[in-house]
């Protein structure tokens, strides 16, 4: 563990720092990542002890309550803010809040922005869904050696604009190997192999609750099957308690309360009397 302050200038400690992140290339190590989404997946990851965590804005204040010494990423969606300063705003709210990198799908000078401040940003290459209508659809990318120079081109034009870390998605293997030897930048593999410093999976896909996963995606257990079965077990459950209740068998005595012995005979005395 480090002893920090947070950008919100708050001590604390970390598992790995932006420094730690960085010294990892080349050292052989790789990294887990995942991105828990409530109060249960974040407790899971950390008593998993998966490394490093990515959260949206909504949940960053729990995760550092939860995990208070993970390296945690946060999140900004690609039309969520609109200018700069809506951007710059938001980025440094998270960081104060607890986040220790800062990830947008947004354009260089936006990067540039982030980072002059001092914020450790993580940008997006490769399948990036939210463009994907420029690619053609959903397709991996540099299985060609044109493809792989204009990723170098990218991964360098971004290293020039202060990104610290990268998702790389759906990128071929070798093309990643290489890559990953000539940039600075901390590359988060999704579907890209095993070139990656660090390998992020979706939590859905970890734990095999997405009925329709991707390519890259491996189920290391079938809580889809566990979700199935307490689906059918609710509606089962709830479909009695319509049927008895119609029945007026339910509520049971059990689940009723009655009156003190003698007391139904003075309320009627009573009210014979109104």
């Amino acid at each position: 563990m480090k002893s920090i302050y947070t950008f919100g200038r708050k001590p604390g400690t970390r598992n790995f720092t932006v420094k730690d992140l960085q010294d990892l290339k080349g050292s052989g190590k790789r990294l887990t990542m995942c991105n828990p989404a409530n109060e249960v997946e974040i407790r899971a990851c950390v008593d998993a002890g998966i490394d490093t965590l990515t959260v949206w804005d909504r949940d960053i204040d729990l995760a550092r309550e939860l995990a208070p010494t993970h390296f945690i990423g946060t999140a900004m969606g690609w039309g969520q803010f609109i200018t700069h300063d809506e951007i710059l705003r938001h980025a440094m709210g998270q960081m104060e809040a607890g986040a220790d990198m800062y990830f947008t799908n947004r354009s260089q000078p936006v990067v540039e922005m982030l980072a002059r401040e001092g914020i450790p940003v993580q940008v997006h290459m490769g399948l990036v869904p939210t463009f994907s209508h420029w690619r053609g659809g959903l397709k991996a990318y540099g299985r060609t050696h044109e493809e792989a120079i204009e990723l170098y081109r990218t991964f360098k034009s971004y290293e020039d604009a202060g990104a610290f870390a990268c998702e790389i998605e759906c990128v071929a293997e070798e093309t990643l190997n290489l890559l990953n030897e000539r940039t600075s930048i901390v590359t988060i593999s999704l579907g890209s192999g095993n070139a990656g410093d660090v390998i992020f999976l979706f939590m859905a896909d970890i734990c095999g609750e997405d009925d329709n996963p991707p390519r890259h995606a491996h189920a290391f257990r079938d809580l889809g099957k566990m979700h199935r079965e307490m689906y059918a077990e609710r509606v089962a459950a709830l479909t009695e308690f319509k049927s008895q209740v119609h029945d007026k068998v339910f509520p049971y005595p059990a689940q009723s309360i009655a009156m003190r012995d003698g007391e139904l005979e003075k309320f009627k005395e009573a009210l014979g009397k109104l």
